[in-house]
């Protein structure tokens, strides 16, 4: 049964200007691992990592806090390159309480342009 649906619309060039810092407080580091092996599109893979937490929060029906870090919530990839989300801290207690413990939490990313989008499903088991 379905839980709950998210889904995120950001534009790339937002990411453009962000200092070291700021990423690295935002992003975990296999993230921005990720994001500059592509330098030439490192904006976008981070506007398509944003993308996925906010959609994740909106699924979640939740937002960042003093409960949810934004640690809390990265993009991994498998072996075949398909994105996947890690639930960890506050939004993991959250996931469990919305969904139970086998929840299944399911993310599509896409970008074209100017923009990223993400749409992430939680199920119940």
């Amino acid at each position: 049964m379905i839980v709950g649906i998210g889904i995120d619309l950001v534009e790339s060039d937002r990411f453009l200007d962000w200092s070291a810092f700021k990423k690295q407080r935002i992003f975990t580091k296999k993230e921005l691992e990720y994001a500059d092996e592509d330098n030439a599109r490192s904006e976008k893979h981070l506007a398509n990592f944003w993308a996925a937490r906010e959609a994740t929060l909106k699924a979640l029906g939740i937002g960042f806090g003093e409960e949810i870090a934004f640690s809390d919530i990265s993009v991994s990839h498998d072996e075949n390159g398909r994105p996947e989300l890690v639930i960890a801290g506050g939004a993991k207690n959250a996931l469990k309480e919305l969904a139970g413990a086998n929840a299944r939490v399911l993310l599509s990313i896409t970008d074209q342009a100017d923009y990223s989008a993400a749409i992430v499903v939680i199920e119940k088991q």
